[in-house]
C-alpha cells in the first residue's frame, strides 16, 4: 500500500502571518552551515576572524536566495512569471534552483574573497562541505510542500501527493482523502518520493563524503571538485525517476531533463578541478593560541 502525503505546508500561523515549512528548512540549513563552519574556523581551516566568517555566511545566504530564485525563474519558471509577475516574490511557495543558487553563492564568495585578499578557491573549498545539509533540508521542504515529485510507481514506498492527484481528488478534505487512500483507490497515483532520494544523496551522503574528505588538508580545488562531481552524478541519476517540470517536459531523447542538462557542465567542471588539484598547493590549518 502506498503512503499518503497530505502535510500542511504552513508550519505556524501567527495571525495574518504564515510561516511555511519550506522557509524553516532553509533557516535550518543556514544554521547548520554556520555552526559547522564555525567549528572549522576555530580549527584553523581558514585564517579569518569569526566576524569575517559571519560576513561570509551572510553573503552566502544572499547568494543562495537571490541566485536560487533568479535561476529558477530563468531556467524553469519564465512562463509563470509572464502569466503572473507577482510570482517572482512568492518564494515561500517554493521555486528555487540549485544551479542558480550555486552561481549566486559563487558570486558572493568571489566578492568576499576579494575583500579579504584570499584565493577564491580556498574559500570555495572551505564552504563546500557546509552546503549539503542545506540541500538535504531543502529537499525535505520540497517533500513537505508536495512539489517536485517522481514518476508513478508500484513500490511499497510510493507516495501519493495531493497536488499530483486529479482535481476531483485533490480538492477533497483531508479526512475524505485519507479514507479514499485507505481503500486503495489512490494507489495508482503513488509516486517516487524523489525529494527524499535527493535529500539522502545530495544531503546526507554528500555531507558524509565531503566532511570525511575535507577532514584533513587537501590540495586547492580538490574539495570543490569533489562537491561538483558528487552533485552532478547524484542529480543526474535521480532525474531518471523524477517527473520533469510540467512547463518544460523532456528536452530531448524522451528522457533528458533540464536538471540533467544543467548538471553535465557541473560534472565536467568538477572533473577539471580534481585534475588541477593534482599540482596545486595545500592550505595547512593554523590554530591561534589562546
Amino acid at each position: 500500500m502506498s503512503i499518503l502525503q497530505d502535510i500542511d505546508p504552513v508550519a505556524i500561523h501567527l495571525g495574518p502571518l504564515a510561516i511555511h515549512w519550506y522557509g524553516l528548512m532553509y533557516l535550518a540549513g543556514f544554521g547548520v552551515a554556520w555552526w559547522l563552519g564555525l567549528r572549522r574556523i576555530r580549527a584553523g581551516r581558514l585564517q579569518v576572524s569569526e566576524q569575517a566568517y559571519s560576513d561570509l555566511i551572510f553573503y552566502g545566504m544572499l547568494g543562495v536566495i537571490l541566485g536560487g530564485r533568479i535561476g529558477y525563474l530563468l531556467f524553469y519558471g519564465w512562463a509563470q512569471v509572464l502569466a503572473d509577475p507577482v510570482y517572482i516574490v512568492r518564494v515561500w511557495e517554493g521555486g528555487m534552483s540549485f544551479h542558480g543558487g550555486l552561481l549566486g553563492v559563487l558570486v558572493a564568495l568571489a566578492w568576499w574573497s576579494r575583500k579579504q585578499g584570499r584565493h577564491f578557491f580556498d574559500t570555495v573549498d572551505f564552504i563546500a562541505p557546509l552546503v549539503p545539509p542545506g540541500l538535504g533540508f531543502g529537499r525535505i521542504g520540497n517533500f513537505i510542500g508536495g512539489e517536485l515529485w517522481g514518476h508513478t510507481t508500484d513500490a511499497p514506498w510510493g507516495v501519493v501527493f495531493r497536488h499530483a492527484l486529479p482535481p476531483e481528488y485533490a480538492q477533497l478534505p483531508s479526512d475524505a482523502l485519507r479514507k479514499l487512500h485507505e481503500s486503495g483507490a489512490l494507489d495508482a497515483y503513488a509516486r517516487h518520493p524523489s525529494q527524499l532520494y535527493q535529500a539522502f544523496l545530495e544531503g546526507l551522503m554528500m555531507f558524509l563524503l565531503l566532511w570525511w574528505f575535507s577532514a584533513k588538508p587537501r590540495p586547492r580545488y580538490a574539495v570543490s571538485g569533489l562537491f561538483a562531481v558528487l552533485y552532478g552524478v547524484f542529480r543526474f541519476a535521480v532525474e531518471f525517476v523524477r517527473e520533469p517540470d510540467a512547463q518544460l517536459g523532456y528536452l530531448a531523447f524522451g528522457w533528458l531533463t533540464m536538471g540533467q542538462l544543467l548538471s553535465v557542465p557541473l560534472l565536467l567542471v568538477g572533473l577539471c578541478l580534481l585534475w588541477r588539484s593534482r599540482s596545486a598547493p595545500t592550505l595547512q590549518p593554523v590554530v591561534k593560541e589562546g
